[in-house]
This record gives structure tokens, C-alpha cells and sequence, in this order.
């Protein structure tokens, strides 16, 4: 099988960058088309609810790569310019400004969006947080130490609450489940994390939905929860989770749903792949379809790709373990693996009531993930557990327990 000519990636997103990186790396001198909906250079999301947002950074060091590296890569970059429509017959990209690129290989790493929540557009004072001009807008409100209500504690609302509060704002954070973070987490932890922000003053509320954001003179002053209780506020922030970018691939013949369908090597069909946060493939180790938003899945999956693109019909599986972190106040929490859908779970170091910790997790008697607070070291060695997968009881774990 011959080397491809020309490869189009439409993303220029972290995910879409290391796909033009590692072909460049692996000597393609082809053609590299990089289409990038924003109207800026490649950056990392991460930092924006954490150093962006509290202006502990400045915005340039959030670019991947300055302008001198992307200019070496040699890529056909456009910038601003979203892609509407693809046909696969013709391996052509059909952009919005009536433009169309053709291709060889086709790399889908549009990511993803934040969920909108209903009837909020164009409402001030309500924000979403996903992109670098999402982060401003949030930062310049919090700079008059408002009244903030975070609707939804998964780890991006858990830490824009951490650093609102450390900025000075009242900060209201408000979720479905009864513990932040207990669906991924688990109860144990999701606890720890509840006293955390508490006694950083935040207010708690959970195992309640807001059914609406309340406004006057177009913006929002509040919200009403499903039980009818208002929570006044002068800004709202909505994290309650996010869409796969894949309505511009409707008409296209490209399976996607939540998220664009591909197999155990990322590829969706013949001369099309994905990476990144909108690419749903079949782990082979896990033996599940996964949709993974985490910043280093972006990049490894994108190397990943790059290299199957090379292969000549020979096809590494994209195996990765899985890796997030997050930082709320002086704490930062790393997970190693899939601890959500586990039925074991075990302290191992350290406790919850330190804050410091290593927690393993357990599904089918195997070690599925590894989390921790404060360990890096430990948690890091505890990560070889989860990359075999270890049985439960090799591990030394043949009875559930928690290290109080």
C-alpha cells in the first residue's frame, strides 16, 4: 500500500496539531492541511479554568506552539475557516467560506462544545467555559467578586469554583448527584471533595437540577431549581458537560453520534480517522467503546493516528491508559485508568482524612484505575496496576477497604 499525498485535519486543536506534528516527524512531506474554526493558533484548553481564568498566566503561554514552529511544519493552515461538509467519494472537505480541499486521508479532531443549558442564549451573565475567549469573559466577571452560581461540579465547574472563590467571589456550586465528581469518583472521594470546598467557603448544594436561569433586563440575576428554591446570583457559570462536534458530518455517510464511530485504530472508514475529544473507538484492553476529553488522550491519540496514516496497512490498536488531573485549591487529583462503572475500591496509601492518598478501583477483579491526591510519585507506580490490568487480588486487595 502506497503513502498518502495529502492529509487534511480539521481541528486545529491539540489532538488536530499532533497529527500534523508526527507526520512531519515521520518524514511525510506531503501535503498537511490544518483547519482550525477559531481564528488562532493552536492552544491547550486545560489551563483556562484554572491559570488562564485566575490571571496567574498570561495568555501566550497557553499557545502549543509559537508561530516560528508552525510556520516550520510547512502545514496549508486555515485558520477561521469551519468545515461544513465532507464527501468521502470524492475525499473532499467542503469549508464555509465555499472553499473545498481534497484529500487522501481525512483526521477529524473538531472536539467538542459545551453543553448550552436550555433557554440561556444571549442571556449576560451567563458563561460556558471552553474557549480562550470563554475564559476571558468569565475572568473580567469575576474581577468584581460577583455572586456566582456554577451549575454542574464535574472537575472543570469544581475548579472554576475553586479558583472564583479564591478570587473573592460568593460562589454557589450546584449538582444532580449528591457528591462532585461521585460518578467518576466515587462516594468516598466525592465526599472528601464536598468538605474541600466547603471550607473554602463555597455553598453546596446537590441532588438538585436548576430547571431555569431567572433574568431581568435580559440578564441572569439567578436560578430556579426543581424544587422551586431560588438561588440569586450575578453570573452564572454552566458546566453541565458537552456535544461532539459531528453535525457537519450529517450528510456525509460518516457514523457518528456521540462522537465519530472508529475502531480499535481510530479510523471511521476508508481514508478517514479521528482523535481527540470527538473520537469514540473500541479500546482493546478495556474491551468497551470510549469517548475520552482529556488533554494527554489528545495528544497521544494524535500520534497515534499519524503513525496508522504511515502504516501501509499496518495498523497499531490505540491502547492508551487513560490519564487526567485536576487542581482545586492545594490540592491536585490524578486519575490513572477508568474508575467510573467500578465496584472496588481501596485506599492504599496514605487517607481520606490526610487529603494525601493513593485509591485503586476494581471492575471484573481487576485493577481499573489508580487515583491521587498529593502523591504524584505514588500514584504514578500505582499506574502500572491499571496498564497490565492487575488482578484485584495480585494487587493484595482481596477485600474492599477504605484507610480512614
Amino acid at each position: 500500500m502506497s503513502s498518502p499525498s495529502s492529509v487534511v485535519v480539521v481541528g486545529a486543536s491539540a489532538a488536530g496539531l499532533s497529527v500534523a506534528e508526527t507526520l512531519r516527524r515521520q518524514g511525510f512531506d506531503g501535503r498537511v492541511t490544518l483547519i482550525g474554526e477559531e481564528d488562532c493558533l493552536p492552544y491547550d484548553r486545560p489551563p483556562l479554568s484554572k491559570q488562564i481564568l485566575s490571571g496567574a498566566w498570561l495568555e501566550e503561554r497557553v499557545w502549543l506552539r509559537d508561530e516560528a514552529t508552525i510556520s516550520g511544519l510547512n502545514l496549508d493552515l486555515r485558520l477561521g475557516a469551519a468545515a461544513v461538509g465532507v464527501d468521502p467519494a470524492e475525499r473532499m472537505v467542503a469549508l464555509a467560506d465555499g472553499s473545498r480541499v481534497s484529500y487522501d486521508e481525512l483526521v477529524i479532531a473538531t472536539g467538542v462544545r459545551a453543553r448550552p443549558l436550555r433557554g440561556t442564549e444571549g442571556v449576560a451573565g451567563v458563561h460556558t467555559l471552553r474557549t480562550l475567549s470563554d475564559a476571558r469573559e468569565l475572568r473580567a466577571a469575576l474581577a468584581a467578586k460577583p455572586r456566582l452560581v456554577v451549575v454542574g461540579a464535574g472537575f472543570l465547574g469544581a475548579e472554576a469554583a475553586a479558583v472564583a472563590r479564591e478570587a473573592g467571589a460568593e460562589v454557589t456550586l450546584i449538582s444532580d448527584l449528591e457528591a462532585p465528581l461521585s460518578d467518576v469518583l466515587g462516594p468516598e472521594l466525592g465526599r472528601l471533595l464536598i468538605r474541600m470546598h466547603a471550607e473554602h467557603g463555597v455553598k453546596i448544594m446537590t441532588g438538585v437540577m436548576v430547571r431555569e436561569v431567572l433574568t431581568s433586563a435580559g440578564r441572569a440575576v439567578g436560578v430556579r431549581l426543581a424544587d422551586d428554591r431560588v438561588v440569586e446570583a450575578d453570573a452564572v457559570l454552566v458546566s453541565i458537560g458537552s456535544v461532539p462536534n459531528v453535525e457537519w458530518l450529517a450528510a456525509s455517510g460518516i457514523e457518528a453520534g456521540n462522537g465519530v464511530l472508529c475502531d480499535e485504530y481510530c479510523q471511521a472508514g476508508p481514508g478517514v480517522w479521528a482523535a481527540g475529544d470527538v473520537a469514540s473507538w473500541v479500546h482493546p484492553a478495556f474491551g468497551e467503546r470510549l469517548r475520552v476529553e482529556h488533554r494527554t488522550n489528545a495528544g497521544e491519540q494524535g500520534m497515534a493516528v499519524a503513525r496508522n496514516i504511515l502504516s501501509r496497512g499496518n495498523p497499531a490498536p490505540f491502547a492508551p491508559v487513560p490519564y487526567i488531573w485536576s487542581d482545586q485549591y492545594d490540592r491536585k487529583i490524578q486519575i490513572y485508568g477508568l474508575p467510573k462503572g467500578t465496584d472496588r475500591f481501596a485506599v492504599t496509601q496514605g487517607s481520606l482524612a490526610e487529603r494525601e492518598l493513593v485509591a485503586l478501583y476494581g471492575k471484573n477483579d481487576l485493577v481499573r484505575a489508580a487515583v491521587g491526591i498529593n502523591m504524584v510519585r505514588q500514584v504514578r507506580a500505582a499506574r502500572a496496576l491499571v496498564a497490565t490490568p492487575t488482578p484485584w487480588a495480585s494487587a493484595g486487595l482481596t477485600e474492599q477497604g477504605v484507610n480512614a
